[in-house]
């Protein structure tokens, strides 16, 4: 007995097709990305997912371009959520914490390795802004320290996932303070509040 396929619209398809591959880079990096482990997970053949992108060159490349848009769009909505709270900066950092717990710290680190790069202004931008307009000095203080203090806690928080435990024990934290990250985001807050002026 054949079971019968199921015949998607091409944007229905290419999306299906890109969160497919999304999946296959976060869980297993750029080398789990085939077009045939793809076409699997998907239900569709091999020759469908090469009509929709011609190569797997093809395929990577349009992947780096969706998972970059969904990572832009994700911190872009915690931004908008915690501004519209209030500026408790602990709230914002265990909100993008959250978002890269989401998968989207694996997928951000797969990214970079297969050579995706923000060629805008900067993914990250509006958090900067955001937070250098709550410096009391930041008349006097370049936005480039506030953005230096950013891009530290990015990388922490992006690497958090797949490797804060064993940061952590390789320092010598032990126990919970080295099993969660919990302790570890509060000497975040702690330090953007210092380098912000704030505390």
């Amino acid at each position: 007995m054949t079971s019968s396929r199921v015949r998607r619209p091409p944007d229905e398809a290419r999306r299906l097709i890109l969160d497919t591959a999304e999946r296959l880079l976060a869980e297993g990096g750029v080398a789990a990305v085939q077009v045939r482990a793809v076409a699997t997970r998907v239900g569709m053949t091999d020759a469908g997912v090469h009509h929709h992108f011609g190569s797997r060159d093809h395929l990577l490349e349009a992947l780096l371009r969706h998972g970059g848009r969904k990572i832009r769009a994700g911190v872009e909505e915690v931004l908008a959520s915690w501004l519209g709270r209030g500026a408790d900066l602990g709230e914002l950092v265990e909100a993008l914490a959250a978002f890269y717990r989401g998968g989207y710290g694996e997928l951000a680190v797969a990214l970079h390795a297969a050579g995706w790069r923000d060629r805008g202004s900067g993914m990250l931008a509006p958090v900067v802004d955001a937070l250098h307009a709550l410096r009391p000095d930041a008349a006097h203080v370049p936005v480039e320290d506030t953005g230096l203090a950013v891009a530290a806690l990015h990388q922490a928080l992006v690497t958090e996932p797949l490797y804060g435990p064993v940061f952590r024990r390789s320092a010598g934290v032990a126990g919970r303070a080295a099993a969660t990250s919990g302790p570890q985001l509060r000497w975040w807050t702690t330090q953007l509040s210092r380098a912000l002026g704030l505390a």
